[in-house]
């Protein structure tokens, strides 16, 4: 997998463009700001944003040049990111010591999926919250017809609500949907897209 990533991501162009998702950018803005985390952060577009809106931003992703790539922007932009490459498990965050955390696309393994969720959330904070955003089981239908709308291939990477309430139904949730959208970010995220959104409190 980091191969593969680290293939796409070399390209000059940022692949999933530069301007944040916009289910993440409009939930930030109902948030105050504080220290967030961005695992599988990929180019950086959403953990920049939160950056220039005033959060204290840690990002990881397994990829080197997706962390060349966020850096670039994040200068570009005039902030600061702390941005690492590596898995989850070779990270040394303290427990319960983020405000918000965001995964965004964030399709892991099925095998490993629930307990790296339940890992993520023991790093946040009491009240702290999560904006999700990922491509439904749903959206093999749609990548099947038009490969440009993205995401796996696999249906265990992909999401359904049981899941999710597997992963995160000790939390509070405050918003949560299953909807089909047009998606328009970079060259890969392009098209009608099934997708799921939640944003949660511990």
């Amino acid at each position: 997998m980091k191969q593969f990533w680290d293939e796409r991501y070399a390209a000059e162009d940022y692949v999933y463009g530069k301007e944040p998702n916009r289910f993440f950018q409009a939930k930030l803005l109902d948030l105050k700001p504080g220290k967030a985390l961005f695992p599988a952060e990929g180019e950086g577009r959403n953990s920049v944003f939160a950056a220039e809106n005033g959060w204290e931003v840690f990002a990881f992703d397994i990829s080197d040049s997706a962390r060349m790539k966020a850096e670039r922007l994040a200068a570009e932009r005039g902030v600061t990111i702390h941005y690492q490459v590596g898995t989850l498990d070779q990270m040394k965050f303290e427990p319960e010591s983020f405000d918000l955390l965001v995964l965004i696309f964030a399709h892991f393994p099925g095998d490993i999926r629930h307990s790296l969720h339940q890992n993520l959330l023991r790093l946040l904070k009491p009240g702290g919250t999560l904006i999700l955003e990922a491509f439904s089981k749903e959206h093999l239908e749609y990548n099947s017809i038009n490969p440009k709308a993205g995401g796996p291939k696999d249906v265990k990477m992909l999401f359904s609500k049981e899941e999710l309430d597997r992963d995160f139904g000790q939390m509070e949730w405050l918003f949560f949907e299953k909807t089909v959208t047009e998606m328009k970010e970079g060259d890969f995220h392009v098209g009608l897209s099934s997708v799921i959104r939640l944003v949660a409190r511990k």
